[in-house]
């Protein structure tokens, strides 16, 4: 671990601000334009391939592992969610996570390019990866070799996904592993607040203003849109929960987990000191991140292959 490696990092993306004036909000074509821009520079193994696929009625990227390498052929399935505030992000821009999973597991991955804010505010998403999902179970894959994932609203999306699942009557996955998750609405974690002076991405301003576009108007005090506050977790499968220090959104993550100690769910809170949100797509920068993919690998490894 790198303390030099963790500056770098910070220095490099510290509030970026895509192609707004200053005190001007960023469209939401210069936020996603952005977003693409960044991730596009994130590193994605090699050793993975892709086919784009439909799953529930919306597009995909089907992600595994290439012919011949490591850890290939891997019984389970991956549902991925992507990052991107509700707002932006595609199943291309979180491959340097949901490649790095699978390659490292051998465990191939569906990640669903679900619709987006403002033009499809909230509950289009959760209706949407609910609808992947379910489409999973109707093809005859056993629920239990299925395991969530997902980085920051998608990975808000993997808790919400399970909720609206079991409220239908649906068998749950195996497991969950989330990174840097947002599951509350009503932006009331202090962290909001403590962590804002260290968090390189986010302010308090920028998260509630892509915020408000999925919620356009609905109450955020309810399980679907602020989870780590009023979700019923009875029943969930067990949780893997990765985020960084010098985040504002840390206090979702750890109220989260709370809950399901509360609720008598096996959860692991991995809390990693001085690195950003969703840390883990800065693979090749943070020797943090590929240490933390290891770790979500094993969990989901260990998860599916006991199923």
């Amino acid at each position: 671990m790198s303390s030099r490696q963790r500056a770098d990092v910070a220095a490099r993306f510290r509030h970026p601000r895509p192609d707004a004036q200053p005190g001007t909000p960023p469209s939401i074509e210069a936020i996603r334009a952005g977003f693409k821009a960044l991730m596009a520079g994130m590193r994605v193994p090699e050793t993975v391939r892709t086919a784009a696929t439909t799953l529930g009625g919306l597009p995909a990227l089907r992600v595994e592992p290439a012919a011949g390498g490591a850890g290939t052929s891997a019984a389970g399935t991956i549902l991925y969610f992507h990052g991107g505030g509700w707002v932006c992000g595609s199943p291309e821009t979180a491959l340097s996570v949901t490649g790095h999973l699978v390659a490292k597991t051998g465990i191939a991955a569906y990640s669903v390019d679900y619709r987006l804010a403002p033009e499809h505010p909230f509950p289009a998403a959760i209706d949407d990866t609910l609808s992947a999902y379910r489409e999973l179970l109707e093809r005859g894959v056993d629920p239990s070799s299925i395991a969530f994932a997902g980085e920051s609203a998608g990975g808000g999306l993997a808790v919400t996904t399970c909720l609206a699942a079991r409220d239908a009557g649906l068998p749950l996955p195996t497991a969950l592993a989330i990174f840097s998750p947002g599951l509350d609405a009503t932006r009331s974690g202090e962290s909001m607040r403590t962590k804002e002076d260290v968090d390189p991405f986010f302010t308090r301003e920028s998260v509630g203003r892509t915020g408000a576009m999925y919620l356009a108007g609905a109450d955020p005090h309810q399980p679907l849109l602020s989870p780590a506050l009023y979700a019923d977790l009875a029943g969930f499968p067990p949780m893997l929960i990765q985020v960084g220090t010098n985040e504002i959104l840390l206090d979702d993550s750890t109220r989260l987990a709370a809950r399901a100690r509360q609720a008598g769910i096996d959860v692991i809170l991995d809390v990693t000191a001085d690195v950003p949100h969703v840390f883990q797509s800065l693979v090749g920068l943070l020797d943090e991140a590929d240490e933390a993919l290891e770790r979500a690998a094993l969990f989901l490894g260990q998860r599916i292959g006991r199923a």
